[in-house]
């Protein structure tokens, strides 16, 4: 009878779970169904008697990735979909007014995918190991989180815009309202997250309805880049009315329409978009969720009083090499067309930037691999860097890191690949699936004992260091400090330097 809780909509039973006490499927926000949806969220309604907390609720609806990697990493635990997805999980060690840290996950998957209930986000060994609260939240995707009417539908009150991002801010605000009846600290909170989840880490950090509900950031494989101008968020919102077959943006419409149409639409927009590396339901500036990018936020020291921890993996881009049969048999030509599509024209001293990028990654052993160290660099580990240097400009206590550790069953083809860090920081290598190529040797326990332990203590007081890893300096311009995270943590000053400096000139 001890995983019980009483919240400020009523009290809740959970289970025990290897020592563990496990709410599962607690709803933050009304169903964002019927009138409410593209509505922000509402309060969630409250019961009488005591609610059970013991199964998943449904993800968001979408379209799992085709990749089997992908969808065993993002995978919803089994509980299906549905529009009223807005609830969240808590692992805690007691639900006993201990305020631990509390760290709150947002799972990543293109803002299209993905759902705070896959196992590979079991919260149990994090909570147990970092005696912290681990906290997994759903929040809406594709269209339904993503669409901004704003530039459409000016003056109109209820105009839908980063609906996403609202839904993560309210259940950042249930945490600050309710956590403490879970054992956790309403004032120390923790949010992580990675790839789309690491960007909505990136844009929290700029956003003004989110100052104050949170106190430390980590970023993973995700920065604050990926944020959709007026303009851009306005083409989307017309192609996507397009597909469904509206020439103008009808609210009511909109409402009725099936949600396999509204799949059908984001998914046909999307595929398009793909070509060319974009993020189509991204977050997009609208004026009052984000008056500027969160980058420009940042920069001007929007989270000044807030640590973070930020860092990518060393081959990102492999993963998504995976269903990319030409990609994996690249010449140099068809390499240098590939990089021009994704660059400028021209350098200022007359030179392609193709050319310029291919002097940068002379070190690589193939056109493939060089493929995917200038994705990795483009898409990830640049726009991470950028965030690093400009938070430490207003931040001491800024701190990167470097993912080196491949498996050995699959290292050429899945190396060091974007995800791949996720399971060392929850502790969860020996899930079944995983384990296999994961958790089998005695180096990747350690190392991800070292990380549980460096993820945990940044949550407790602000620094990774820990008994695992003792030395862990902060980032600045002058040194780049940076803690390689492999086969053996090590600091490395300016790793990739020379990559580095060449997207610094382009940008």
């Amino acid at each position: 009878m001890d995983a019980l809780a009483t919240t400020r909509q009523g009290k809740l039973e959970g289970e025990r779970y290897r020592g563990m006490r496990v709410f599962r499927g607690v709803p933050y926000a009304a169903p964002p169904t019927g009138e409410r949806r593209f509505r922000p969220p509402e309060p969630p309604v409250a019961w009488h008697g005591t609610r059970p907390a013991v199964r998943f609720a449904p993800a968001a609806p979408q379209m799992m990735p085709v990749v089997p990697l992908l969808r065993q990493m993002i995978g919803g635990g089994g509980a299906g979909e549905s529009e009223d997805c807005l609830y969240l999980n808590v692992w805690t060690p007691r639900a006993d007014g201990g305020r631990r840290p509390v760290m709150v996950w947002i799972h990543g998957g293109a803002f299209a995918m993905g759902s705070g209930s896959a196992g590979i986000y079991s919260g149990r060994r994090l909570a147990e190991g970092g005696d912290v609260v681990v906290v997994t939240i759903n929040y809406r995707l594709g269209a339904l989180g993503g669409l901004n009417l704003r530039e459409l539908l000016p003056g109109v009150e209820g105009a839908p815009s980063n609906l996403g991002i609202r839904d993560q801010i309210a259940a950042l605000r249930w945490v600050r309202d309710n956590i403490e009846a879970f054992g956790g600290d309403p004032e120390n909170v923790t949010i992580f997250g990675e790839s789309a989840g690491g960007m909505s880490v990136g844009t929290l950090l700029g956003t003004p309805p989110a100052h104050g509900l949170f106190q430390r950031a980590v970023a993973q494989s995700g920065a604050a880049h990926n944020c959709s101008s007026p303009e851009s968020a306005r083409q989307v919102a017309e192609a996507f009315l397009a597909e469904l077959g509206l020439r103008s943006p009808d609210l009511e419409a909109l409402r009725l329409a099936p949600v396999s149409a509204i799949l059908r639409a984001q998914r046909a927009i999307s595929m398009r978009a793909r070509m060319h590396g974009a993020l189509v339901w991204q977050p997009s500036v609208d004026g009052e969720v984000l008056p500027r990018s969160p980058l420009d936020a940042i920069a001007h020291g929007s989270s000044r009083s807030v640590p973070v921890l930020i860092g990518t993996n060393e081959e990102e881009w492999k993963l998504f090499m995976l269903p990319d049969l030409q990609g994996l048999r690249l010449d140099r030509e068809t390499l240098r067309e590939r990089i021009a599509a994704a660059l400028p024209g021209t350098a200022p001293d007359g030179s392609a930037w193709a050319d310029r990028a291919l002097e940068a990654y002379t070190e690589q052993r193939s056109a493939s691999d060089t493929w995917v160290a200038f994705q990795t660099d483009r898409i990830f580990r640049y726009p991470a860097t950028r965030l690093a240097e400009l938070h430490a400009g207003h931040t001491p206590q800024t701190y990167a890191y470097l993912f080196t550790w491949a498996p050995p069953l699959g290292s050429r083809l899945v190396g060091s690949c974007h995800g791949l860090e996720i399971p060392f920081v929850f502790g969860t290598i020996r899930k079944r699936g995983l384990r296999p190529w994961l958790g089998a040797s005695p180096a990747s326990r350690r190392l991800s004992r070292a990380m549980l332990g460096a993820w945990a203590a940044f949550a407790r007081n602000g620094r990774p260091d820990h008994a695992g890893i003792a030395d862990w300096p902060a980032y600045d311009e002058d040194r780049r400090a940076t803690m390689i995270l492999g086969t053996r943590c090590a600091v490395e000053d300016a790793p990739l330097e020379a990559q580095r400096s060449f997207w610094e000139s382009l940008l």
